[in-house]
């Protein structure tokens, strides 16, 4: 099993920050503020948490006036970067939220952000000041900085994950929508996924929206277009008639359907908690020009009360010419998850193509 992440913060990591922060603070206490952060409730805290753990207890062993405390981390910075110093951020949005503190405070989250990420930092002042922080992320999105331009999109993503929920844009997406216009094509890699995410975030609140900014964004650019598609992945995989399309996913054409024949099973067909079983499927598609396909498996899984919940699982998503017969095998493993348990019962086990079902088996689920 991997380890876990909130274990990076080791009494080691501690120490040589500390050391770190003495060559620009000679009288930081070092051995306190080790014992202040992993005191006796240490081991209960999870990764954000002892996050914010370090980011508080710095502000007692650092000056008091946010200014000095940050000249500090300014000067060390350079020494501090990779994901764990995302309590870096963290600092100012814990004491940099005044109001005389805005100008400096944007400065430390645009300095720090190339370090780690500002991300999650910049939420808090979102949710104060929208209109004011929105300004500030329209701007960075100019910025020479890829870094600087992501924080500019990854920031306002309604739904960042670990992050705060941003409602204001849950409710009304188009002040992000500004933001992502000016960073649509942008030469960098590293920005066009956010912009993907953040447009993929709103699709979950408002679908018509993002199927009309792909329709007037798509074929505009070739990086453009890749954030398009991997924009409306979550429309995608709710095969919505008009995004499919949009994509070149194949249909039914004049009353011949894509899928001509189709066979798919089980094995085995009973099982208990933990047991894996392999699916099985075989496709023919109609003949003519090629066509695109999303294939997936489908399973209704039985929750506490006795209903069915369906989760996707994509098997191939290809062009292949018309006529040709698709085979796969899959192994499926049901075992609790931290996202799922599993109940007793009989699972339905659905093979989609391009959203449409094409054919269908059952498993047993014996505990």
């Amino acid at each position: 099993m991997a380890e876990p992440l909130k274990n990076m913060y080791t009494q080691e990591f501690l120490c040589l920050f500390g050391e770190r922060v003495q060559t620009a603070y000679s009288s930081f206490d070092t051995s306190g503020f080790i014992r202040q952060v992993m005191d006796e409730k240490w081991d209960e805290l999870e990764l954000k948490a002892r996050m914010r753990r370090i980011s508080l207890t710095l502000g007692t062993y650092l000056p008091n006036r946010y200014e000095e405390a940050l000249a500090i981390l300014f000067a060390i910075d350079e020494h501090c970067s990779g994901f764990p110093y995302l309590f870096f951020p963290d600092f100012v949005e814990v004491y940099g939220q005044g109001e005389e503190h805005w100008d400096l405070s944007m400065k430390a989250l645009e300095r720090f952000t190339s370090k780690s990420s500002a991300e999650f930092a910049v939420r808090p002042f979102l949710l104060r000041e929208p209109e004011r922080m929105m300004r500030q992320m329209t701007a960075w999105a100019g910025h020479r900085s890829e870094h600087v331009r992501r924080l500019a999109s990854e920031g306002c993503r309604p739904r960042l994950p670990w992050g705060q929920a941003l409602p204001m844009f849950k409710h009304d997406p188009a002040p992000v929508l500004n933001v992502l216009e000016l960073l649509k094509a942008d030469p960098s890699l590293y920005v066009r996924k956010s912009v993907a995410n953040n447009l993929n975030d709103i699709a979950k609140d408002h679908p018509d929206t993002v199927i009309a900014t792909a329709r007037r964004w798509k074929g505009t650019h070739p990086d453009t277009d890749w954030i398009v598609r991997h924009g409306c992945r979550t429309l995608i995989r709710k095969s919505i008639p008009e995004v499919m399309a949009m994509f070149g996913y194949a249909e039914e054409t004049n009353g011949s359907p894509l899928v001509t024949e189709a066979f798919f099973t089980v094995d085995p067909a009973v099982l208990k908690l933990g047991d894996s079983c392999e699916l099985s499927y075989a496709l023919q598609l109609r003949e003519g020009d090629p066509v695109r396909v999303r294939i997936e498996y489908g399973i209704d899984f039985i929750k506490a009360r006795g209903q069915a919940s369906r989760k996707l699982f994509l098997l191939s998503d290809k062009t292949v010419p018309g006529g040709t017969r698709l085979t796969g095998v899959r192994t499926h493993r049901f075992a609790d998850l931290t996202t799922r348990r599993h109940y007793p019962g009989a699972h339905r086990i659905i093979l989609l193509v391009n959203g449409q079902e094409a054919a269908s088996t059952i498993v047993e689920l014996q505990f």
